[in-house]
């Protein structure tokens, strides 16, 4: 203050008297003046730095959070990756499994329908010779039954064997009338009766058999085809699903690279 007056009576200032005189008015107001803005530049820069640290703080909060969720994402993102895998192998092997059992079972239906026809065009050849078999018996008896009926009514002298009298060499005479070897006939009669019987046995058991392999083919053959179906459907389903999984691990296999990249 002295100087700046000293200063201003040398120089002639009037600005410098009257500040000087200003200034000697109250020492230290450009003191308090001062300390006022140095307390407030103080004050600015502590809350400047807390809006900073602040700041930080928030955006250090959201990175550590966000951290925390890629990792959890990719954790996550692993082990459905496992399961998804792990699927992937028992639907394929699934399906190789059920296409190999189609596989035999077409096998077995054109092996079983090959054996079939083969079994019912014996059936019907047996039957068929069966009957012929029993005709033929049949009127072979009853021609004999009426050759000796006949042959036993007889009141004159017959010149006509029976075919039972020329396979014995019966010598017919001319005394009495020929009543042929009644006799005998009845065996051979009974003979051929148990010849019929055996046809008819044999075509019996036959038609019986033929009906039951019939049944049982009809019933393998609606097994075997519904067994098929069930099957190829099951195939097709875990063939689609198949693809649906590789799909899905595709686009998960992105999705962990994205998150591993962000952690």
């Amino acid at each position: 203050v002295v100087m700046l007056g000293h200063e201003g009576r040398r120089l002639r200032s009037t600005a410098l008297s009257a500040l000087a005189m200003h200034i000697s008015a109250d020492p230290f107001a450009k003191v308090k003046t001062l300390i006022q803005k140095l307390v407030e530049r103080l004050l600015q820069e502590a809350t400047d730095e807390a809006t900073k640290k602040g700041f930080c703080d928030t955006e250090l909060g959201k990175a550590e959070k966000d951290r925390d969720f890629r990792f959890a994402e990719t954790k996550k993102l692993d082990i459905e990756l496992k399961g998804l895998n792990l699927k992937k192998e028992e639907l394929a092997t699934e399906a190789q499994m059920l296409g190999d059992a189609i596989t035999g079972l077409h096998a077995d239906l054109l092996e079983a329908t090959t054996n079939r026809d083969e079994e019912k065009g014996e059936n019907v050849m047996t039957i068929k010779l069966s009957k012929e078999g029993y005709l033929a018996v049949k009127e072979a008896i009853a021609v004999l039954k009426t050759f000796y009926a006949r042959a036993g009514r007889a009141k004159v002298v017959l010149t006509q064997f029976s075919p039972i009298d020329e396979a014995a060499g019966s010598d017919a005479g001319f005394d009495s009338a020929y009543k042929g070897q009644q006799e005998r006939s009845k065996g051979i009669i009974g003979m051929l009766e148990v010849i019929i019987s055996d046809f008819e046995r044999t075509n019996r058991k036959t038609e019986e058999s033929e009906a039951e392999a019939h049944a049982e083919y009809v019933e393998f053959d609606r097994t075997a085809k519904s067994d098929i179906a069930g099957k190829e459907t099951k195939k097709a389903l875990d063939e689609e699903d198949l693809k649906t999984t590789v799909d899905t691990i595709a686009t998960k296999m992105d999705d962990l690279k994205t998150a591993q990249e962000l952690v």
